[in-house]
């Protein structure tokens, strides 16, 4: 029998499985509390559980189906990539964002990515697989540990890794109920973001869930043919679409949006889009994320001069759009926005 993983397991689902082995349903929290808060890794450490159940809990449930390959740093300490190898072999990588008043994590939700978008390296190959709800939380789970040992904890997560969250959006909201379980890591949902290329029924899905999470639109364009061009997804859905979707969320979740938009010089930089982006979004209540394009391997995209987004970013702030310019963090390890690539090796 293929053991299952245990991050998988909401504490009903644990309870569940308690009560058909003959054992009492609290023990599940008994078992969460080992895991998430004293740092067991194995299943003999928890010492209050019945022996048998110890004996038996290992046949049926694995600790982990992650195993640590290799970290990388920047050079300014602030950001550290994870490579992590699944169960099957594939590998997947998350980023940690330090910062001084959080820790963030950045998690995949697929091995690769169906969107193929122009910028990014992450779905230069496509689609392998969805992650699991378990390989998700456990991105975070593992990242945490390592950070409790320096008396740090987990603040934030972003689904701004590889692949489109929504694209696998049953096991990406599961993750979501995990990390916020107080038997587990007890993040608040307003303190987890999921980004998305725009599906449509993946925003409505989410707003309909009693999840108050941060929702971004990967925008990059101000208009839908400059977006065809960027996003292939685009072709699908139309941006007008596309925003009004956002709007129900916002308005539904009381959470206001985040537009993120990536600037590739010659391509979506220049005056003229500015204008017409904050004539796209003005009297919303939101926030633009300017990225400056993060080089990738075996693409010709550049990265606009600094006057160039400067400009760019005060027409927006003169038409009272509020805008930041996100300082890149990790771009000497390939950690930066749209750089986390397909692993083999």
């Amino acid at each position: 029998m293929l053991a299952m993983d245990i991050h998988g397991y909401t504490v009903e689902e644990l309870s569940k499985w308690l009560v058909e082995k003959g054992e009492k349903p609290f023990r599940a929290g008994q078992i969460f509390d080992w895991i998430y808060q004293k740092n067991a890794s194995h299943w003999e450490a928890m010492t209050d559980l019945p022996k048998a159940l110890r004996l038996e809990l290992p046949k049926f449930f694995n600790f982990n189906s992650l195993q640590f390959v290799r970290t990388l740093d920047s050079q300014d300490l602030e950001t550290t990539k994870y490579l992590w190898q699944l169960a099957d072999g594939k590998k997947v990588e998350s980023v940690l964002i330090r910062a001084p008043d959080r820790r963030t994590v950045c998690v995949s939700s697929q091995v690769g990515c169906p969107a193929r978008c122009a910028f990014c390296a992450s779905g230069r190959e496509g689609l392998i697989r969805n992650l699991t709800a378990a390989e998700i939380v456990e991105q975070v789970f593992l990242i945490d540990r390592i950070l409790k040992e320096t008396g740090e904890r987990v603040s934030h997560v972003v689904f701004m890794g590889m692949g489109e969250p929504f694209e696998n959006y049953e096991e990406v909201v599961k993750a979501i109920r995990l990390l916020c379980d107080e038997k587990r890591l007890n993040l608040s949902a307003r303190r987890i973001t999921v980004s998305t290329v725009g599906l449509v029924e993946g925003i409505y899905k989410l707003a309909d869930e009693g999840l108050k999470v941060n929702l971004v639109l990967s925008l990059h364009a101000p208009n839908q043919r400059v977006r065809q061009k960027i996003i292939p997804y685009a072709r699908k859905y139309s941006l007008e679409d596309i925003l009004t979707a956002m709007l129900e969320y916002a308005s539904r979740t009381k959470r206001d949006i985040t537009y993120e938009y990536t600037l590739m010089a010659g391509i979506n930089d220049k005056k003229e889009h500015a204008e017409e982006l904050a004539a796209l979004l003005k009297r919303q209540q939101c926030t633009v994320n300017l990225i400056p394009y993060n080089p990738v391997p075996g693409l010709r995209l550049k990265r606009p001069q600094k006057e160039n987004i400067e400009e760019f970013r005060a027409i927006l702030v003169d038409a009272g759009i509020p805008t930041t310019w996100r300082y890149t963090k990790g771009k000497d390890i390939a950690a930066a926005c749209g750089q986390l690539a397909l692993q083999k090796d």
